[in-house]
Formats: structure tokens, sequence, C-alpha cells
């Protein structure tokens, strides 16, 4: 296609697999480096990349950035491109919880939505709250989706940070980060909630299929992934 490419990542097994399959496409081994989108001098090596990249696209990693990072490396990534370059991130869909009826739902219930805490704090704990929650999570399936643990010795995706965004405060957070034109994109589509998926397999990956649209509102609640685009200002 013509581009000049360049990335980093914090594992250094990932940046040595990297360097193996875009060496195929012609990019120099020293074009991938390990590094952090919380560093700001991981964007760049000098004599190596320009002053200013026309895209940056990160996939994969917002998930596993702290929180109290995250303005930082989005900041970090917005002065990485030229003014007028694009910036493109992938994120979980928190309000997927809404459509799950699983674990996920809970979470989203209880940490987000009631905000259980709070709640106890300005009424005061009783036993009729920690009843009421009980009885809420005896609504959901929780035991689905099952935790993804990792292989001996390693922790599995669940069992790393592995966050969720709510794709309106992610844009906001975008906007306030000095972008334009800020897009929510969504993709990864359930045909329905995905604790049905055993009952119809074949029909369930096809139907989902044929609903992807990144721009369909539905996709707030039913998609379970997204992305954030957005031009520097």
């Amino acid at each position: 296609m013509g581009l000049d490419l360049y990335g980093f990542d914090l594992t250094p097994e990932m940046v040595a697999s990297a360097r193996e399959v875009m060496v195929l496409s012609g990019v120099p081994g020293d074009h991938l480096w390990e590094g952090s989108v919380a560093d700001a001098s991981a964007f760049s090596r000098p004599g190596i990349t320009p002053e200013g990249f026309d895209a940056a696209i990160c996939v994969g990693v917002l998930p596993h950035v702290p929180e109290s990072v995250e303005r930082e490396a989005i900041v970090n990534l917005r002065n990485a491109v030229k003014p007028g370059g694009l910036v493109v991130i992938e994120a979980r869909n928190q309000l997927f919880g809404l459509f799950t009826l699983n674990r996920y739902s809970y979470e989203l219930f209880v940490n987000e939505l009631i905000r259980v805490p709070s709640l106890s704090k300005a009424g005061g704990v009783s036993e009729a709250l920690n009843s009421v929650i009980e009885k809420m999570k005896n609504s959901f399936r929780m035991d689905l989706p099952p935790v993804r643990k990792g292989k001996s010795g390693e922790p599995g995706y669940d069992q790393v940070l592995s966050r969720t965004h709510n794709p309106l405060l992610l844009k906001q957070a975008f906007e306030a980060a000095g972008f334009g034109d800020v897009q929510l994109l969504f993709y990864h589509y359930h045909c329905l909630p995905p604790i049905f998926e055993d009952s119809m397999p074949v029909e369930f990956r096809k139907l989902s299929m044929a609903m992807e649209d990144p721009s369909d509102w539905r996709g707030y609640f039913m998609a379970s992934a997204f992305f954030v685009a957005g031009v520097r200002r």
C-alpha cells in the first residue's frame, strides 16, 4: 500500500512476533520496538520515525491500560500524529452488559448503574438492601461467560487487567484530549444475548455477522467491542 509502518508493544514476545510477520511485508526490524502507550517517549525513535505520524492505531491495548494513566495514553496518541492525523482506539463495550444477562450485567448494574457502595453510604447498609442485591444477582447467569484462564504458570485474559469502557464516556475523553470528528464504530454484534449461543451456534454466528454495521445504534448494547476514531485538531 506504499505506507511506512512503525509500531511498539509492551511485551518483548509480541515485538519479536511482529518482526517475524512484518518483515514479510518489507518492514525493517528497527521499525518495531518495546514501549508503553503511557510513555510519550515510546512513540518515536530518533532517525527512524517521522516527527509526526499520519495515523496511529491502538488495538487490543486500552482494556489493559490502568485507569490512572488512561488520559496520558490518549494524549500521547494525539501528540504522536500530525494536525489532521487520525487516531483509532479499540475498546471493550461496557454497555454490552445491558444485553448479556450474565455476570457482566450484574457487574454493570452493581458497579456503574446502582453503585451499591454509594447507595449504602447514603442510606446506610441494611439487611434489606443486601437481600435485594443478592436476589438481583440470582437473576443473572453468574457462571457465564467462563473465566478465561491461561496456560500453566501464566494468567489468562480474565485474570489480568481487562477493563471495559462506556463508549459515551470514552468519546468525551477523546474530545477533551483535543480530537475532532470523533466517531464510535461498533463491531462484534450478537443477535441474541450470548447465553443463548450454545442453543443455536451456527445460526447465532450467521445472524450476528449479518448485523455488523459500525453505525447501527443497537451497537451500543448488542456489540461487545467498538472503535473510537478521532482527528487531531
